[in-house]
C-alpha cells in the first residue's frame, strides 16, 4: 500500500450543526425540526456538489420566511459548528505520513468553507493531493469523484487505501479497485491498520 486517502468529516474534523443551533434554539426538538426539515443534511450536500450559498439560502428564505435570520446563520456563522479535530484521527495520519505513504484528502465539503478549514486545521501540509466535491461539482458516492483523485494524482487503486465514515463511501471506491476501512473511532482505525501492517502494533504499556 502506497496511498492513503482521508475524509474529512466525521473522520478527521468534527463538524456538527448542531454546534451552532444549541446556541440558536432554547428548545432542543425546535433545533431538530430546523434540521430535520428547513436546513438538511440533503439541503447541504447540494452546496457540497457546488451550488454556492447564497442560492441554498435565498431558496429556504423563500420558503420558510419566518427562520430567516437562522438559515442565513448557517452559512454567516458556519466555524461554529466545527467542534474541533478528531484529534486520534489526525495523530494517525502524521504516523502514516511519518512512515513514508502518501496522504490524501477526498472530501464532500462546499468550496466556499473549505477555506476556512484550511486556515483552522494545520493537516493540510501532510497532504500530497487534496479533492474537494464543491470544486469539482460531483459528490460521493458518484464514482466520477474517485476517479478523478485517481486520475489527478496517478494513483494505483490497488496501492490506495480509502477511509470514510460513511459506507456508501467506502463501497464505491471499493468497486474502483480501492482498498477501504469505515471509519468509527480513532481506535478502531488504529487496529485496522496494524491488521494491513500500514501501522506497528502497540507495546503493552509496563506499570
Amino acid at each position: 500500500m502506497k496511498n492513503i486517502v482521508f475524509d474529512f468529516g466525521g473522520v478527521l474534523i468534527d463538524w456538527n450543526p448542531r454546534y451552532l443551533y444549541r446556541k440558536i434554539f432554547s428548545s432542543t426538538q425546535e433545533m431538530e425540526w430546523f434540521l430535520s426539515n428547513i436546513c438538511t443534511t440533503e439541503w447541504n450536500f447540494r452546496q457540497d456538489a457546488g451550488r454556492s450559498f447564497s442560492e441554498g439560502l435565498a431558496e429556504l428564505k423563500a420558503k420558510y420566511p419566518r427562520y430567516s435570520a437562522q438559515i442565513d446563520d448557517y452559512y454567516l456563522r458556519w466555524e461554529e459548528m466545527l467542534g474541533g479535530l478528531i484529534k486520534g484521527s489526525v495523530e494517525i495520519m502524521k504516523e502514516l505520513y511519518d512512515r513514508g505513504y502518501k496522504i490524501y484528502g477526498l472530501t464532500n465539503w462546499s468550496s466556499e468553507t473549505m477555506p476556512l478549514a484550511k486556515e483552522r486545521y494545520n493537516f493540510f501540509p501532510l497532504l500530497s493531493g487534496l479533492v474537494v466535491s464543491g470544486e469539482e461539482k460531483v459528490i460521493k458516492p458518484d464514482p466520477a469523484i474517485y476517479k478523478i483523485l485517481l486520475t489527478r494524482y496517478q494513483l494505483d487503486p490497488a496501492d490506495t487505501l480509502f477511509i470514510d465514515d460513511n459506507t456508501e463511501n467506502t463501497i464505491a471506491a471499493a468497486k474502483l479497485g480501492m482498498k477501504t476501512i469505515d471509519f468509527h473511532s480513532p481506535q478502531q482505525l488504529r487496529q485496522e491498520l496494524i491488521k494491513k501492517g500500514l501501522l506497528p502494533a502497540q507495546k503493552p504499556v509496563l506499570i
